[in-house]
């Protein structure tokens, strides 16, 4: 057959932020800084990392080697489009040639909007993904982006997404291209071990669904082919982004819960942020399905849940309890479309899968994440989010609206089945 007789793609593409990785490499920051052109600098980070020091001390790093630098310290803990437009409106005329990201995906992801804004100012939702925002792409390559992570989590320091709630839709979307991801990235395990433990649970369960829904998403060769210029940033799981993931479930596996229980252990921390930065690559290529497509409006719509361990201001579903409370369900129901790489996902994340039965192989793998979620404390129901089977058919057409997320699913999904997936992800709902 020739190629032109071919209907699916036969090409992805692997692209991933340059990543400098060690204890004690947050010290280095300035030569990277310098390296990359950067003079007047921005760093972007939250007001609790603020009063931990980090950011002065990367402030005065810079500074002592000849650079200046400024310190954004008002980012949101789940960003907003207001929050998206108070930093835009801060760095207008301001005139930074490169930004430094510090925090979790809050901070980054704040960080990749206000250097496209710098270097390409418009509307916020002329540049927000469709059907909520325009869509429009990136015009060009953006100032340069250092991203240091503070938690072991979304990993947004590798991707080309960043991620907003729209509060006037109570809905959870984002920004995607190529050109929003960072620059460089400096993960130092050394600025984990203050995470308190559920800040550093709900981050790890992100790790862990972005690499079960990369694993496990549509493949690439299973979708229309694409000219370069129209090709999506999520191309579908693949053999490079599969490695990727497949070594961050090891990890998890190993290391989760012994970073839960003891923030100190040092070598736990260096294999979770291992994983976070692993996941990340693969999921900022192969993307993301179902249970970040349903966590937007779960997050989006909450009204009175305030989890341990965060800002106790307002009600607050953590990014990473949104993916992994459905997340049990999502994985029993497309275990029918790849049995044999469900079953790889739970053994690498410490099950053991011999000698079982058909029904107990669907099982296993949602058996395996259930069983993490209790011994790290993390609710695994979503009734004690806060919410009712009243707010069913809201919360199925806040995740209809994710269709660039919903198309990585590996079966067709639709309303029906996203109602039954959240029927399901209360604790009393009946398996099927």
């Amino acid at each position: 057959m020739g190629c032109l007789d071919i209907p699916n793609e036969t090409v992805f593409v692997m692209e991933m932020t340059p990543i400098k990785f060690g204890v004690g490499a947050t010290a280095e920051v300035a030569y990277d800084a310098k390296r990359l052109g950067i003079q007047r600098a921005l760093i972007v980070t939250d007001r609790g990392l603020m009063q931990l020091g980090l950011p002065e001390r990367v402030r005065r790093l810079l500074t002592e080697a000849g650079l200046q630098a400024d310190i954004y310290d008002d980012v949101h803990v789940e960003p907003t489009d207001r929050s998206f437009e108070e930093i835009a409106r801060f760095i207008e005329g301001r005139n930074y040639d490169g930004m430094i990201a510090i925090g979790g995906g809050s901070s980054i992801d704040t960080a990749k909007w206000a250097r496209l804004y710098a270097t390409y100012p418009a509307p916020l939702m002329d540049y927000v993904n469709k059907p909520i925002g325009k869509g429009q792409p990136v015009p060009g390559p953006l100032k340069p982006l250092i991203a240091i992570p503070t938690t072991a989590g979304t990993g947004s320091e590798t991707t080309a997404v960043a991620i907003l709630d729209i509060l006037a839709l109570k809905v959870k979307t984002g920004i995607s291209h190529p050109f929003l991801r960072p620059t460089f990235a400096i993960i130092d395990p050394l600025n984990t071990v203050t995470l308190p433990p559920m800040a550093t649970a709900y981050p790890g369960f992100d790790v862990l669904t972005h690499a079960l829904e990369s694993y496990t998403s549509r493949p690439y060769h299973a979708r229309p082919r694409h000219k370069p210029e129209e090709r999506p940033v999520y191309v579908g799981s693949n053999p490079i982004s599969d490695l990727w993931c497949e070594k961050a479930l090891e990890y998890l596996g190993r290391y989760l819960r012994r970073a839960v229980l003891n923030g100190m252990d040092v070598e736990a921390r260096t294999y979770l942020a291992l994983a976070a930065t692993y996941a990340g690559i693969g999921f900022g290529n192969a993307g993301v399905h179902i249970p970040h497509a349903l966590a937007y409006p779960i997050a989006g719509m909450v009204k009175r849940f305030s989890p341990p361990d965060y800002p106790r201001e307002e009600p607050l579903i953590p990014h990473g309890l949104s993916v992994i409370v459905t997340a049990p369900a999502t994985f029993r129901w497309t275990y029918p479309a790849d049995p044999e790489r469900h079953l790889r996902a739970a053994q690498l994340l410490g099950a053991q899968v011999s000698g079982l039965n058909e029904a107990q192989r669907r099982e296993i793998l949602p058996q395996t994440l259930l069983t993490l979620m209790r011994d790290t404390g993390v609710p695994s129901d979503l009734g004690a989010l806060g919410y009712t089977g009243e707010e069913i058919p809201a919360l199925v057409e806040g995740a209809l609206k994710q269709q660039r997320l919903l198309v990585n699913s590996p079966r067709a999904v639709g309303a029906e089945e996203l109602r039954l997936l959240i029927e399901q992800s209360f604790e009393a709902a009946p398996r099927t």
